[in-house]
């Protein structure tokens, strides 16, 4: 009777095992897990720099790089017009003048300036090629960064020279970027 009720508490619990290891299977799966240059921590945007990391592929080494570098540029001016945004909008919901929107819609208009024609203190902290035998296509990532203070700086002489804008207005925008690079120079001293 023992070995019966030996026998049925082990098939009982071997049949309970499977039903568990069944229930935790899944039915299908997403794929191998890559791991792209260029990730991680390190090269994302933090307080102190916008990140941009870009890929680009073709079968010539300088149109993959190009593409590579372009990947990665857009991100960076997206990121920056992004947290421009944010400012302007912040400094919209702060201000009750009459010429706050007037001043919002300089100051983006001169973050898309910038940001279109020049990013300042570029700088480029990883490159690295692969090629692929069986394709023959190179396979190019890149890693952009812009130190913060270094771009906040740089939209400030920008506006400075931009005849369009009056006194007024480039008051408000020389205060709204003191602010940011108020803030950037805090990390960097931290």
């Amino acid at each position: 009777m023992r070995t019966i009720h030996h026998l049925l508490t082990v098939g009982s619990f071997s049949l309970l095992a499977s039903i568990a290891a069944t229930s935790c299977k899944t039915t299908g799966t997403a794929g191998t897990k890559v791991k792209y240059p260029f990730s991680g921590n390190a090269y994302e945007s933090n307080n102190r720099f916008f990140r941009g990391t870009g890929q680009g592929t073709s079968s010539k080494q300088n149109i993959a790089r190009g593409k590579a570098d372009l990947d990665a540029k857009q991100q960076l001016a997206g990121q920056a017009g992004t947290t421009m945004k944010a400012v302007t909008d912040q400094y919209l919901g702060q201000t009750d003048n009459a010429q706050a929107a007037q001043v919002a819609d300089k100051f983006q208009s001169l973050v898309r300036e910038v940001v279109n024609t020049d990013l300042a203190d570029l700088r480029k902290i990883g490159e690295e090629t692969y090629l692929n035998d069986e394709t023959k296509a190179y396979t190019v990532y890149v890693a952009y960064e812009i130190k913060k203070n270094a771009m906040f700086r740089y939209m400030k002489k920008q506006a400075r020279t931009d005849a369009k804008i009056d006194k007024a207005t480039q008051d408000k925008i020389d205060a709204i970027l003191d602010e940011e690079i108020r803030k950037a120079d805090e990390v960097d001293h931290d």
